[in-house]
Formats: structure tokens, C-alpha cells, sequence
């Protein structure tokens, strides 16, 4: 998982109203298993991340990228 979505839902997790507790009884994600993501310790596999997301009322968009960052994309190294 990007470390960009990791930071993000981490910073969600820590700034909702709702307890961990609370997170971890409504997605279904052990509080073990949710205190070590939020601590940097574990990732997450992505239905667990998708489970928190969906609590934390979080939506994954694509973003559109530019001309120059599709470019660079392909560009060959060598």
C-alpha cells in the first residue's frame, strides 16, 4: 500500500471523534492490529484498509495527472 494512503488514513484514524475502540467494533479490524498501523508498526492489507476507510467515511479518487507527470511515467531510464 502507498506510504501516502498509509499516512493518510493514520492521520484520519487519529483526528476522527470516534475512538479506536469504537473504529475497530464497526469496521471489524482487531484494536491490536489498528493501534500497531496507527503506531508505524504494521501495514494493512487493502480490505482491512478499505473496511477503515469505509468507517472513517474516507473515499479513494483518482487523481488526474498531468501531460508531464504521464510522460515522466514511461520516460526510459536508460
Amino acid at each position: 500500500m502507498s506510504k501516502d494512503i498509509e499516512q493518510k488514513l493514520r492521520e484520519a484514524i487519529v483526528k476522527s471523534k470516534m475512538s479506536r475502540y469504537k473504529i475497530s467494533k464497526l469496521s471489524g479490524v482487531g484494536e491490536a492490529q489498528l493501534s500497531l498501523f496507527v503506531n508505524g508498526k504494521r501495514t494493512l492489507t487493502l480490505p482491512v484498509a478499505a473496511k477503515l476507510a469505509k468507517v472513517l467515511g474516507l473515499e479513494l479518487v483518482e487523481k488526474k495527472r498531468t501531460q508531464k507527470e504521464k510522460s515522466k511515467r514511461w520516460k526510459n531510464p536508460g
